[in-house]
């Protein structure tokens, strides 16, 4: 993995800190602190999982460009023992060093003195603005927040085990320190919920924050609850020689609300759509194969069009996309996850995401109803209303004429919805009523005033 600038040596530092913890089992703390020491400052993560540090460094490759050289000098202090260890190994990696035997110097070790304990502290020195750099951080373990990830297993679709990470970033400044204390709250799944259930609950606290920041809530957009539709969809692709298995989880969520409210947040960001990118619950940029994935959805069976795709502070943002080699594995599963989480959107939310075609047939749903319950009102026998109002699901025929044809209204749109799944012939589209309209209006001619 390239290191190309100090965003991605810190990144890299505590998505690596976070697998530990997950794969720890146990309640685990991720610790980032930063202390200025003129003219640097000192960054050290922290953590009590356990794993192999030796084998993520070997994958390191140092880019020696001129901003990266004149920030670090791409030297990283190591710390690390594991709950079997009887010493705390003490390592110094230099990834500047081109000969790969030379980069790793391993220091005198300490010993544990009986304790039993795992954990990993990394530490670096950086020329930069220790504001800069607390800003940058925040918003990164914000993000691996969203996740709510408590499973750990290496098994797909394994009942989850849950553990609860506790994350704290530390900031020594002026003489004093500032500890800014984050938390998994921990919670239960239903039964064979998959990670898609914490990602859901994640992004839902993510759209809600104002205009979809990672800490004020928004009160003015969501004054009268969240009002959000979900959908999710799972794609895997099996193990084989090529590959170890690979697993697309995708979570969409729209925000419902009026875009004519003043009061709301939406009217700075618009109908804009932000995709977060995860990669073995990391957050990153997402990558070319899933970019392209993207593009080849047919969005017009949603009522959607992609005009653009960019990106904003690691976010991307969809509003051509070039053309270029890729991962298929990652097209393919993005793809499929993607269509699935649409479809489950649409299946959730009756009249939401309908096709380009769908809304045109939708737009005569009202003229359909008002006929259908004006006959049904006109209607001079008792007998047939009530077969009429019971098929409706509507409780008397004393109901107003607003009533039944609004539930005429919706019953219209839920088949043409229930219809639009983008598979043309496949079945048959489901009857209006329940016991089939023909049964409910069955010489419907013979009961009403025609004078």
């Amino acid at each position: 993995m390239a290191v190309n600038s100090v965003e991605d040596i810190l990144n890299l530092l505590i998505s690596s800190a976070f697998r530990r913890c997950r794969m720890l089992d146990d309640l685990c703390r991720l610790s980032v602190s930063l202390k200025p020491t003129r003219p640097s400052v000192l960054i050290s993560v922290s953590d009590t999982g356990t794993g192999n540090i030796l084998e993520e460094f070997s994958e390191l490759e140092y880019k020696n460009n001129r901003i990266l050289s004149g920030k670090w000098d791409g030297l990283l202090s190591v710390m690390t023992t594991s709950s079997s260890d009887k010493e705390i190994h003490h390592l110094k990696f230099d990834l500047k060093e081109v000969v790969a035997s030379r980069r790793l110097v391993r220091l005198p070790s300490v010993t544990k003195s009986g304790a039993k304990f795992s954990g990993t502290e990394v530490s670096l020195s950086l020329y930069e603005e220790i504001d800069g750099l607390v800003t940058m951080l925040h918003l990164y373990l914000q993000k691996i927040l969203l996740l709510k990830a408590f499973v750990s297993s290496d098994k797909l679709f394994t009942f989850p085990m849950f553990h609860k990470i506790a994350i704290e970033l530390i900031v020594e400044s002026g003489g004093g320190t500032k500890s800014f204390f984050l938390q998994n709250a921990c919670s239960t799944p239903a039964t064979n919920a998959v990670n898609s259930y914490n990602l859901t609950l994640g992004l839902e606290e993510y759209v809600s924050k104002h205009g979809n920041k990672l800490t004020e809530a928004c009160h003015s957009c969501f004054s009268t609850g969240k009002n959000l539709k979900v959908g999710t969809g799972v794609a895997c692709s099996k193990e084989n020689h090529q590959n170890s298995g690979q697993v697309m989880e995708v979570v969409i969520i729209i925000s419902n609300m009026s875009m004519l409210d003043q009061s709301s947040c939406s009217r700075l960001y618009g109908r804009r759509t932000e995709v977060l990118y995860f990669n073995d619950f990391s957050p990153c940029s997402m990558p070319q194969s899933s970019l392209e994935a993207l593009n080849s959805i047919d969005w017009k069976n949603y009522g959607l069009v992609l005009k653009s795709v960019g990106d904003l502070d690691g976010i991307t943002i969809l509003d051509t996309l070039p053309c270029s080699h890729s991962n298929r594995t990652d097209r393919y599963l993005t793809r499929k996850a993607l269509k699935l989480a649409l479809s489950d959107l649409k299946k959730r939310n009756t009249g939401t995401l309908l096709s380009e075609r769908a809304v045109k047939i939708c737009n005569y749903a009202p003229d359909l109803a008002k006929t259908i319950s004006g006959l049904i009102m006109s209607s001079l026998d008792l007998n047939f209303k009530r077969e009429c109002f019971s098929l409706l699901g509507l409780p008397s025929p004393e109901c107003e004429k607003d009533i039944v044809e609004n539930c005429i209204k919706d019953k219209i749109v839920s088949v043409i919805a229930t219809n639009d799944s983008g598979r043309r012939g496949t079945k048959e589209a489901p009857a209006l009523f329940e016991q089939g309209p023909k049964k409910a209006f069955q010489g419907v001619g013979e009961y009403f005033d025609t004078s």
